[in-house]
Formats: structure tokens, sequence, C-alpha cells
């Protein structure tokens, strides 16, 4: 008796890989809106498993717990946000503040897409830093200063344009630019309207810009 045919492998992905990688993708995306509105703290893994309708035993597939969970959309928020970023801050047919100011009404723009009710992950969680686990403390500071970088480099392209003056650090500038935004994003989700963003940017352009004489 001849042995049965050996099936040859498909090619391509393993079987089940597109199923696991989507959801993944969908507890991701459920993640992110849960915890831009609500916060870490308030949300449980099983309102994110209904929102992402994904079985308990997928999140657990994917993640070791809800820590892990919370250190992936930090990763996964800093990747969205930094192509938000690259969009305006790369833009050369604008001058280096105007995409400051194209960033500025980008980010109102998804915050009023939402009705002003969620607001930035890593301004959210840095505000729960009491109750989170203490890894989270360098994943959002490395977030940070690498959406500071981002700035501070426009900053200098804007310094030498002529735009802002040079008489400020570049670096320094930045970190107080996000000192504020992520406060103006907090005060924006207080009041469910775009004033304290508009308000914030007005100033600091403001009181950074070149002066010329009248």
């Amino acid at each position: 008796m001849s042995p049965p045919p050996v099936k040859k492998p498909r090619r391509g992905r393993p079987p089940g890989v597109p199923e696991a990688s989507q959801s993944r993708r969908n507890l991701i995306r459920a993640g992110l809106e849960h915890l831009t509105e609500k916060g870490y703290s308030s949300v449980g893994v099983d309102e994110i498993l209904k929102t992402a309708k994904v079985p308990k035993g997928s999140f657990y597939h994917h993640f070791r717990n809800k820590a892990d969970f919370g250190l992936a959309l930090i990763a996964a928020y800093d990747t969205y946000f930094a192509g938000l970023l690259d969009q305006a801050f790369l833009d050369e047919d604008r001058s280096p503040l105007e995409r400051l100011g194209l960033f500025t009404m980008m980010a109102e723009e998804g915050m009023a897409r939402h009705g002003f009710r969620r607001g930035c992950l890593v301004g959210n969680l840095g505000q729960e830093m009491g109750a989170l686990p203490d890894d989270f403390r360098g994943a959002l500071m490395d977030v940070l200063e690498t959406w500071q970088k981002r700035t501070a480099q426009l900053f200098r392209d804007a310094q030498a344009r002529g735009e802002l003056s040079g008489a400020h650090d570049p670096d320094a500038l930045a970190e107080v630019f996000w000192i504020g935004w992520e406060g103006a994003i907090l005060r924006a989700k207080l009041e469910l309207r775009p004033d304290p963003l508009r308000r914030f940017t007005k100033t600091f352009v403001r009181l950074f810009e070149t002066q010329t004489p009248k």
C-alpha cells in the first residue's frame, strides 16, 4: 500500500497570521480610543475586548497583561504622532512657523472629530503616572524627547529663516512648547472646545518670533 501523498505547504504567511494581525490592530485601535478619552486606570481589559470584538484569548496571545498592552499603545501612538509631525514639519511649501501652525491646526481638527473628548495619550498617561507601572515613565519620556527633537529642529530652521529670535535655545524652546501644548490639550478637553489650543499657539509664536520693525 503506497503512503498517502504528502501535502505541500502553502506559500505565503502561515495560517492564522492575517487574522491574528487584524485582531492585534483592532485591540490597539480600541485601546487608543478608550485611553485617549478615559485614561488607563478607568478602562478594563473587558471594555477593550468588547469594542475590539476580540475574544479574551486573543488579547493574552498578543499581550502578557494590561501593562504590556499599555506599553504597546504608547509605541503605536508615537508612530502615529510622528507621522503627524512629519506631515506638518516637513512641508517645504510653508515656512517653519507656518508648519508649526499647520501641526496645531491638524491636532485641533483631530480633537474636533471626537467632540474634544479625546486628548493626547502621552499627556493622559503622564497625569496618571502615580498609579501606573514604573516602565511607563521611561516610555513616556522617550516619546516626549523624540517629539521635542523634531520641534527643536523646526525652531532651528525658523531661526535660520529669521522667523524666530536667535536669542533662544531651540531645545529649551521645544521643551517649553510641549509643556504648554500638553496643558492646552488638557484644557481643550476640559472645556470641550478649541479655544485653549488657539490661544496657546498664538501666544507662543508672538512671544518668541522675531519682531520686525514697523
